[in-house]
């Protein structure tokens, strides 16, 4: 087991109209199985936050990050795998067709533009005392505000 935290980076997509991007992880996964969540993953030997959300972002969605518009916030997390996790999360504007992603088979099933009206939809499925993907969320939307969007 590692004793270090398991460093992640994660990625609120903006639209046009101030909307999120979410996806639905697949049933089948360990961590938060058919649960929606933002894009993200865990940094890889040498490589630097930055690169991590660039590579998720493609890796997940298809799409180029075009602009880091600032940062979220940073969470620590333990995931029903016993792994202790600090996620760095940030909003971001890519290019590509917003319309089409091409979510990553076999690890997620759908996705939603969201509103911050929108936000109950990420409670479905989750353990009552988890809300973590919501907290990420609320402050996504906030740092919006912050910056004007």
């Amino acid at each position: 087991m590692p004793t270090e935290p398991l460093r992640c980076a994660g990625a609120l997509i903006v639209d046009d109209d101030g909307r999120l991007f979410f996806q639905r992880r697949s049933p089948q996964r360990v961590l938060f199985p058919d649960t929606w969540d933002i894009v993200g993953g865990h940094l890889e030997p040498g490589e630097e936050i930055e690169d991590t959300l660039r590579r998720e972002v493609t890796e997940e969605t298809g799409w180029t990050v075009s602009h880091i518009l600032g940062t979220v916030g940073e969470y620590r997390w333990t995931g029903n795998d016993g792994l202790a996790r600090i996620e760095s999360d940030f909003l971001v504007r890519v290019d590509g067709d917003l319309t089409r992603p091409r979510l990553e088979e076999g690890k997620h099933t759908e996705f939603r533009w969201l509103t911050e009206r929108d936000l109950a939809v990420l409670d479905e499925h989750r353990d009552v005392n988890d809300g973590l993907i919501r907290r990420i969320a609320e402050d996504g939307f906030a740092a919006l505000r912050s910056i004007g969007l």
